[in-house]
């Protein structure tokens, strides 16, 4: 099947085949093409260019995009969009003045949902999870990682993992698995921290490598959860089943994590709210891609990732969610993207390549995602009709989205 669409305002961020992600100063670049047109075949971009030199395709299905933008889907690196129930109440309780710390001490927080994923059954889980997937492709995600780690046991974890694979098998949206087993110590493994990666080590890995049901491994590297020892070990278990590293790190402390991760050949390192010197530099010159949760900050109030820092210094930065229950429950691409331009002062055309370029980057996507090139996945944001892209994070509370198209289906 074959769509064309026409008469497109702006088409953005179009680029040459292997161009990867964007560091620095190129990521206040956005290459775009007014008055254009798109050709997708199948699930692919087979081609685009001004409306003069537009093709007659007599079989193609035709969108007229007359005072609209086209740019490609959002690629969510980071989310935990697997979960049973929701943690509500822990809402309130941090409006009443509770921290992150002491929901967790009060048996909140993770152990909460690891509580009341173990009582769920896995059709269940699926269903709760394919609502809510639906949800952020409409949103215009076209690419996204979920994450474990509210399983905490073999059984809980593996279960996860295999409604990740049963959504990945029912949607056309491209899905990475990432296993988070170390995601918090269980109750019983409180004061036996190696009893603990003893069983993600010489249990849970090799259950999950012999299904095949993960890309990536992941670690909460933090202050009162896993230290950069245990992390360390984590990843390097991860690597004999060939799963690279993508490591929650930084999010309350900074405490060497940044630099372990890099000596460990993470793709990515996600949260980074607190960054340090010493962490910039561990940074740079590397294939690690540092992402930022604005939404998390945004909702449980703590400081926002330092992005002008970090580009200042030449890095590359992403954007995700972290969809998850606890301190963001939303999986919404386009409040990312207001978010980080409104509180980190990210300008509009890098908050989109972190969006999009380098979300694709973080999940090891971005030869076929994150980009309008020709040849990549056809998966496409169609805007309502709008003055400029600026608008998509100006215009922060409403929907600006016309039609996705995901992987050459119009949803």
């Amino acid at each position: 099947m074959a769509i064309l669409i026409t008469n497109i305002k702006e088409l953005l961020q179009i680029r040459e085949a292997g161009v990867t992600k964007l560091s620095g100063a190129e990521m206040a670049e956005l290459p775009s093409l007014k008055n254009a047109w798109l050709l997708i075949e199948d699930d692919l971009i087979t081609g685009f260019g001004r409306m003069e030199t537009c093709p007659e395709y007599a079989d193609a299905e035709i969108i007229d995009a007359t005072g609209k933008t086209v740019l490609p889907t959002w690629c969510d690196s980071h989310t935990h969009l697997v979960y049973a129930g929701n943690r509500e109440q822990e809402f309130v309780d941090r409006i009443n003045g509770l921290s992150y710390e002491e929901i967790a001490n009060r048996g909140g927080g993770i152990l909460n949902s690891a509580k009341r994923l173990n009582e769920a059954t896995e059709d269940e889980l699926f269903e709760q999870s394919r609502t809510r997937l639906e949800e952020v492709m409409q949103l215009g995600t076209g690419a996204i990682e979920i994450k474990s780690g509210y399983g905490l046991t073999v059984e809980g974890e593996l279960k996860m993992l295999r409604v990740i694979k049963r959504l990945r098998e029912a949607y056309p949206v491209a899905i990475k698995a990432t296993f988070l087993g170390a995601h918090a110590f269980p109750t019983e493994f409180k004061e036996n921290h190696s009893g603990y990666i003893d069983l993600i080590v010489n249990e849970m890995l090799p259950a999950i490598g012999k299904e095949n049901l993960a890309d990536y491994i992941d670690a909460f590297l933090e202050t009162g959860y896993f230290s950069v020892e245990e992390t360390e070990r984590i990843m390097e278990a991860g690597k004999k089943y060939g799963l690279r590293a993508k490591i929650h790190v930084n999010q309350f402390t900074a405490i060497n994590g940044i630099a372990a991760c890099v000596k460990h050949n993470a793709l990515s390192v996600d949260h980074l709210e607190v960054v340090n010197d010493e962490d910039i530099e561990a940074l740079k010159s590397t294939e690690t891609m540092p992402v930022a949760l604005p939404t998390c900050s945004f909702f449980i109030s703590i400081p926002y990732t330092p992005a002008r820092r970090m580009l200042n210094a030449g890095l590359p930065l992403a954007l995700a969610t972290d969809f998850n229950p606890g301190t963001t429950p939303s999986g919404n691409m386009n409040l990312v993207v207001a978010t980080a331009c409104i509180k980190m002062k990210m300008t509009p055309e890098e908050a989109i390549n972190a969006a999009t370029l380098n979300g694709a980057y973080a999940m090891g996507l971005s030869k076929t995602h994150g980009s309008i090139t020709i040849g990549k996945q056809a998966s496409v944001i169609i805007t309502k009709p709008i003055n400029s892209f600026y608008e998509l994070p100006y215009s922060f509370g409403s929907n600006l989205i016309d039609s996705v198209i995901i992987a050459g289906k119009l949803l």
